[in-house]
């Protein structure tokens, strides 16, 4: 009997920090394409960081989420579309209740490709989107990216009822339809 091969899956990583990692699996998972998000931390000084260094804010990382996604099904700037809906992409000082710079937003590119298209992306959200005042969001080189801990991976999956009263009291629900599920 032949052994037939199936064609390995093509995939790419996009790399986000957009606030508070919880908030940001949930809008990814939803999409076919879309095989992995991950929860962690990039973008700082200390190799393997923990979630209470991090929000020590000393070590320079963002609370980000990696997403591995097949790009023949669901592509890069439709993924980007994603990031930029799910953020306030003008808020220098981190992102609904969640201050300081674990919680700012970035765009991490682990291409040139991916840098001129989140560049694009980023005018157009400028020049079109629903925003008066300046994105601020920074187009960074992807760096190392660490795992957070298991118990915030999927979080909103495991504790949907913290997650939910969470995403509403933060004030991130109520932007969000504010600014890009008007009609």
């Amino acid at each position: 009997m032949e052994e037939t091969t199936q064609p390995e899956k093509k995939t790419e990583i996009a790399t986000f920090a957009g606030g508070c990692f919880w908030c940001m699996v949930k809008p990814f998972h939803k999409y076919e394409g879309v095989l992995e998000v991950v929860s962690g931390y990039t973008g700082g000084h200390v190799p393997n960081p923990t979630y209470e260094q991090v929000c020590s804010e000393t070590t320079g990382h963002y609370e980000a989420v990696q997403v591995t996604f097949d790009p023949d099904v669901i592509s890069y700037p439709e993924i980007l579309n994603i990031f930029w809906q799910s953020i306030d992409p003008t808020d220098a000082g981190g992102q609904f209740g969640d201050r300081g710079s674990s919680y700012k937003t970035a765009i991490f590119y682990h291409s040139e490709q991916q840098k001129e298209q989140a560049q694009r992306s980023k005018e157009e959200i400028q020049h079109y989107g629903p925003f008066e005042t300046p994105i601020v969001t920074p187009i960074l080189p992807a760096a190392t990216f660490y795992p957070a801990e298991a118990y915030h991976q999927d979080y909103y999956k495991k504790n949907a009822n913290h997650y939910n009263r969470y995403f509403v009291g933060s004030g991130r629900a109520g932007f969000l339809e504010r600014h890009w599920r008007k009609g």
